[in-house]
């Protein structure tokens, strides 16, 4: 057994390109030593900006030989068959073996392929590796043809084992793998050989490297954290430009500025927004106040000065920067404050084209404020309020600030609501009606951002949708499956009870476009649409925009299976929930698909949904078979068989009770009444024969199992669940 080492020295490789190039070293490498025949115990990989590095312990030492037997043409096929037999198998005519064969006799090879030593195989996999490495971004340099992220400068490869180590001889475009590295570009600059991991990582430290990038995070945190505590601050946690400083720096050197005076008024988004994109500086806020008064930069090298002159640099560039923020800051707030406030914005978004079928973003904007009053009442919202707050929502799309820091849309419309005096509901609907914009994001709960909200993200879904521009398999360049989580997010955790379909129709305006029955068209030929809104084969003729907008609600159940999926929640019982009346409600067919899910997992609920497709069978055959459809209900006179009364009066009893708490949306109690007929159907089923040789008998009892699938098909259409 043997250990190896690799690293791979060049240029700076960029931070967001490390994580990534660490793992595909290791795939590639040991995929392709096992492909080989060399197995491993152990392989991980490390990343710096100047380095990739690959260690893999227990490597065998050879690959094995292996033997291998292939069948080869009939004896006395064409010379060229048996020719072409033999090169392919590297074999002459006489290491042939004749065998007699059920089709007669046959030609064998018995080939063998001896090992070949780890070094020479290593050598094979990493030139391939390196030659075809998947960098998102690779360049050439000098006359060399050879392509990598950066200049590539040495190569390490090393072969331990317990008598010693051995460098790997390989050769790639005139760089010669070796057994030396380089510790840190400054501080260390010198080479230095290695014989293992363990002397490589000791002697890397020593050189002033860190060559674990989480090990590197950790020290960054621990020091940043420490400083600010020691003023009575906190660091704004960012466990993104976290990673990227790590991948910035091997000796990470944490120092702490201040900011000066005359930016902090800024908005503590706008401060840390700046810091973070220009100069990847953490922010450092003050608890007591929010505002962030201090920034956390690091070094990649200790200086004599302790950081003094590091620290005079950049706070010089960060004043800069700031500079140009308050700049746009004070010219944003100088226009919301004057007569014209926001409504001064809206005009130039007349210029702004959202999408060259939709129009600008202007008359998105009317088309949101329209749909947000229709929707106010059924969130409990303000009509007016909320086409206000829809009306001013993106106005700051054409604030400077937003044009130099787009992440900030929609926070700074709710600053620059604020000082343009508006109601503050108006204000936070400015930042919140992106929101949610991930399974993890709060989601608004304040009435006229809700509203907003809605009318935002169906607006977007409507007017794609009426365009044909839906989502495909992987692609959806437009985020209409978030847009639609967003809407049954906000709609289930508000506890929004209103029509969808109704809600939807009202998106897709007064009028289809000539692209919306193009779209409609297309939703005719579709199978499970048709299935969706039960389509009579003799009513083709129908609205188109109704059309769109059913395929639209199905899309919207789709995305409501994933939803629920997440939450254990059966497919198949949503589709069974999916088909009742009124699942444009959403809440209402949550509510229910939740009860009857519980319901599904008792054994009561298993017991009666074995019943019920018994029951549905039965019938189902009975009525194709007779051609006539048996839903008159049993005449209690041809019962003739205790456990048959038992099971009418149940169903009588039941039947009333289930269909009083589905009307009260207490389906709770409309399980505990399914629960009740459960033994009655199992009593039925053990003592009474269906198909009886008395005609009325069994019309009758056929009539009785078609109560028990009208009382059951109040609840949900059961025979839409897996047994």
């Amino acid at each position: 057994m043997a250990d190896l080492l690799i690293e791979l020295f060049s240029e700076e490789i960029p931070a967001r390109m490390q994580a990534r190039a660490a793992a595909d070293l290791k795939t590639r490498m040991t995929n392709g030593l096992v492909d080989a025949g060399l197995t491993y115990a152990g392989a991980h990989a490390l990343s710096t900006p100047r380095r990739l590095t690959l260690a893999i312990e227990g490597l065998l030492d050879h690959s094995p030989t292996v033997r291998e037997e292939r069948k080869g043409p009939k004896v006395g096929a064409p010379d060229k068959a048996i020719e072409g037999f033999l090169r392919g198998a590297g074999l002459s005519r006489d290491q042939l073996e004749e065998r007699d064969t059920p089709k007669g006799a046959v030609y064998f090879a018995q080939i063998e392929k001896p090992g070949r030593p780890a070094a020479e195989i290593i050598a094979e996999v990493l030139e391939d590796l390196i030659r075809n490495f998947p960098w998102p971004k690779s360049m050439r340099w000098g006359a060399g043809a050879l392509r990598w992220v950066r200049p590539l400068q040495s190569i390490l490869c090393v072969i331990t084992r317990e008598d010693g180590s051995e460098v790997v001889p390989l050769d790639i475009d005139g760089i010669e793998a070796g057994d030396s590295t380089a510790g840190h570009r400054f501080m260390a600059p010198g080479r230095f050989t290695v014989t293992d991991f363990e002397d490589y990582a000791a002697k890397l430290k020593r050189a002033f490297v860190v060559l674990d990038p989480a090990e590197r995070e950790a020290a960054i945190w621990q020091e940043a954290t420490n400083q600010a505590f020691a003023s009575g601050l906190e660091v704004v946690e960012d466990k993104g430009l976290l990673a990227e400083v790590a991948g910035l720096v091997e000796w990470p050197v944490v120092l702490m500025g201040s900011i000066d005076e005359a930016f902090l008024g800024l908005p503590p988004e706008v401060l840390q927004t700046s810091m973070k994109e220009h100069q990847k500086f953490f922010s450092v806020r003050n608890p007591r106040s929010g505002r962030i008064e201090k920034f956390i930069t690091v070094a990649n090298r200790e200086t004599a000065d302790n950081g003094a002159t590091i620290l005079a640099g950049n706070q010089k560039v960060l004043s800069a920067r700031l500079a140009d923020a308050k700049f746009f800051w004070e010219n944003d707030l100088r226009l919301v404050k004057s007569e014209a406030g926001m409504e001064g914005w809206l005009a130039s978004l007349g210029n702004v084209t959202f999408h060259n079928k939709l129009g600008t973003q202007a008359a998105r904007i009317d088309r949101i404020a329209a749909l947000a009053r229709e929707i106010a009442p059924m969130v409990a919202a303000d009509a007016g309020l909320a086409a206000q707050a829809a009306r001013v929502a993106k106005a700051d799309l054409s604030s400077e600030m937003v044009y130099e820091f787009p992440e900030l849309q929609g926070l700074m419309g709710r600053y620059y609501a604020e000082a343009a005096g508006l109601p503050q509901a108006v204000a936070n609907a400015c930042e919140q009606h992106y929101s949610p914009l991930g399974p993890s994001d709060d989601v608004p709960v304040e009435p006229v951002s809700v509203a907003v909200a809605l009318a935002d993200k169906i607006d977007t879904l409507t007017g794609f949708w009426a365009i044909d521009e839906k989502p495909t398999g992987s692609k959806d360049p437009y985020a209409l499956r978030r847009a639609a989580l967003g809407v049954i997010r906000l709609v289930l955790e508000n506890d929004v009870r209103f029509d969808l379909s109704r809600v939807l129709l009202s998106g897709f305006g007064p009028q289809p476009s000539e692209r919306l029955a193009q779209s409609a068209k297309g939703a005719k030929g579709d199978a499970k649409f048709k299935a969706a809104i039960r389509l009579e084969e003799t009513s083709l003729e129908y609205d188109e925009k109704q059309a769109v907008n059913f395929d639209l609600l199905f899309f919207f159940h789709d995305r409501l299976k994933v939803f629920l999926r997440d939450q254990g929640i059966r497919h198949d019982v949503i589709d069974a929930c999916i088909a009742m009346e009124g699942s444009d409600d959403l809440t209402l067919l949550v509510k229910r698909a939740r009860a009857l899910q519980d319901f599904m997992t008792s054994e009561d609920g298993e017991n009666l949904l074995q019943g019920f497709k018994r029951a549905n069978n039965i019938l189902s055959q009975a009525e194709e078979k007779d051609g006539v459809e048996y839903s008159y209900g049993a005449d209690r006179k041809f019962i003739e068989d205790p456990a048959e009364l038992s099971l009418f009066e149940a169903l009588a009893a039941g039947g009333g009770a289930i269909s009083s708490a589905i009307e009260a949306e207490d389906f709770a109690a409309a399980m505990s009444g399914m629960a009740a007929l459960r033994g009655p159907v199992d009593a039925f089923f053990d003592a009474v024969q269906v198909n009886s040789d008395n005609e009325v008998v069994r019309r009758n009892r056929l009539n009785l199992l078609s109560q028990i699938r009208k009382v059951c098909g109040q609840v949900a259409d059961l025979g839409r669940i897996e047994g």
